[in-house]
């Protein structure tokens, strides 16, 4: 491998600890959830934390894995119970360059009732026209909760489809981006689209949503590099981060 292809594997596992951070400080995260990047040199390996809280993630607890979540070189460090979802998603989805799983609390109503999470500000647009709800009770009854199988992370995978984001029932969601900065921004405005929405639909009466028109167009503006990159400015510098 040459020096300039290590320099940018560095680069992208600096930037996979700032994500870590920026959605801990955007409460996002809390001591659970996880993020991850495919590595740009193999796409059939991608990069996790081993299991941590976001908060504490440094460049040290970075394992690389295959797309059945196997580990590499793991020594003494224990992998998230729930690495699977990561690979299993990235097994089926050769656009996603990342993937968040978290339980930000605004968004595990949408979760534990029938109202779907749509957009209603321009910047929820992200999170598209329809978010899938996965529930495992259709397949697995009852379990811990956890996507830590083979078959449940890929039962998690097919309900993702091409979605940018899905809900978890009765446990959270995932959200996956074409780039780290994509993924974090999916995710933290899948949050606050959730609080708008909540917020809204609590005054009684109609609420305008977006159109399908508005959210093709906005969320595509959005993911084009300006937006990206004054965003993920912003983030890294409230995480303490100077920005890419």
């Amino acid at each position: 491998m040459s020096l300039s292809a290590d320099r940018d594997l560095d680069s992208l596992l600096a930037e996979l600890v700032m994500a870590n951070r920026i959605l801990a400080r955007e409460e996002v995260v809390d001591d659970f959830g996880h993020v991850s990047v495919r590595d740009p040199r193999d796409a059939s390996r991608f990069w996790l934390s081993r299991s941590r809280s976001p908060e504490v993630v440094s460049r040290d607890d970075l394992i690389r894995f295959d797309l059945d979540a196997t580990p590499e070189n793991p020594g003494h460090r224990k992998p998230y119970l729930e690495t699977v979802l990561h690979a299993r998603i990235y097994a089926v989805r050769p656009d996603v360059q990342c993937v968040v799983h978290h339980h930000a609390r605004p968004v595990l109503p949408f979760t534990v009732t029938h109202r779907p999470l749509r957009p209603v500000f321009h910047m929820g647009s992200v999170i598209g026209a329809e978010v899938p709800l996965w529930d495992s009770q259709d397949e697995f009854g009852d379990t811990n909760m956890l996507i830590d199988t083979i078959p449940k992370a890929d039962s998690l995978a097919r309900a993702l489809g091409p979605h940018s984001c899905a809900l978890l029932k009765r446990h959270g969601a995932v959200c996956v981006g074409a780039s780290i900065p994509e993924a974090v921004f999916v995710s933290i405005y899948m949050k606050e689209n959730a609080e708008l929405q909540y917020a809204a639909e609590a005054l009684g009466g109609p609420v305008d949503y977006l159109t399908p028109g508005e959210i093709t167009q906005t969320g595509a503006m959005l993911r084009s590099e300006r937006p990206l990159r004054r965003s993920w400015d912003y983030r890294c510098a409230r995480a303490g981060f100077g920005g890419l």
